[in-house]
């Protein structure tokens, strides 16, 4: 979560609110009373443990943990089964970098808005997730199952078809989200009462359609410049390497792309 947006949250949170924080193992937000996530009470703060051990992700929601073992709830928040809280019970509600990851979104934020009568979502920005360079050999991260776009108070979620992998034509290159600033990585919702959702249905041909239409809305770069890159395709071995090339793909894979200024989509607190 965007440090700022966490403070955010803190400051419009009474000391009388009860807070839920859904799939907040990773990096759990410490104001929240209740937790709601499938891995274990004792192995919360993941990412402190592993990618970031060496340097530590600063604590959001305070410093002090106002959940505990007792209300830390062990369960699939994707089961269909109705989470453990009446309607509109809860002051606020936050998922953070949790959609991208679970088979059922549209569950998830169903019950966040019954549950719920206000609160906060951060996903990975599509841009983000549609760039090479962050795994080897694939966009985006490899146990995200969705692109997902805030528009207004609408979430929108589309299938992360594997097609996304197969070419550079259908993704954004590692230097573009090399240079991305931290509140371009991500995109958020500040919700009050309720939001929309939906999935996007694509079939046939639609996938990759959507994909090059997606990465073409981005690139100012015209027909010519990309002839002039495949034409490089045979360029391989070291030199692609020393560009961000992965295991001897064709060098334009991962050559820097003039990409046009795109802001995430969100809403007002």
């Amino acid at each position: 979560m965007l440090q700022k947006n966490s403070d955010i949250i803190m400051a419009q949170l009474q000391p009388s609110d009860v807070v839920l924080d859904i799939g907040a193992w990773a990096h759990p937000f410490n104001r929240a009373n209740y937790v709601v996530d499938l891995a274990p009470y004792e192995t919360r703060g993941y990412y402190n443990r592993s990618f970031a051990k060496n340097n530590p992700i600063p604590p959001i929601g305070g410093t002090v943990e106002y959940f505990t073992k007792e209300t830390w709830i062990q369960r699939d928040i994707c089961s269909r089964e109705p989470y453990p809280f009446a309607d509109k019970q809860l002051d606020y509600v936050i998922c953070s970098h949790t959609l991208e990851d679970v088979r059922d979104p549209l569950w998830v934020c169903s019950e966040m808005i019954r549950i719920g009568k206000r609160g906060y979502i951060e996903i990975p920005s599509r841009i983000w997730e549609s760039s090479r360079g962050l795994e080897d050999g694939i966009v985006g991260l490899s146990h995200h199952r969705w692109l997902i776009d805030i528009r207004g108070n609408e979430i929108s979620f589309t299938m992360k078809f594997h097609t996304i992998h197969s070419h550079w034509k259908f993704s954004l290159p590692a230097r573009f989200v090399r240079s991305l600033p931290k509140e371009k990585e991500v995109q958020w919702l500040f919700w009050d009462d309720s939001f929309s959702f939906r999935e996007v249905v694509l079939y046939g041909d639609e996938p990759s359609r959507s994909l090059e239409d997606f990465r073409k809305a981005r690139s100012n770069q015209s027909s010519s410049w990309v002839s002039s890159m495949s034409a490089r395709s045979g360029l391989r071995g070291s030199r692609a390497g020393s560009r961000g090339c992965d295991f001897g793909l064709p060098l334009f894979w991962g050559f820097g792309i003039t990409l046009a200024s795109c802001s995430s989509s969100r809403a007002t607190p």
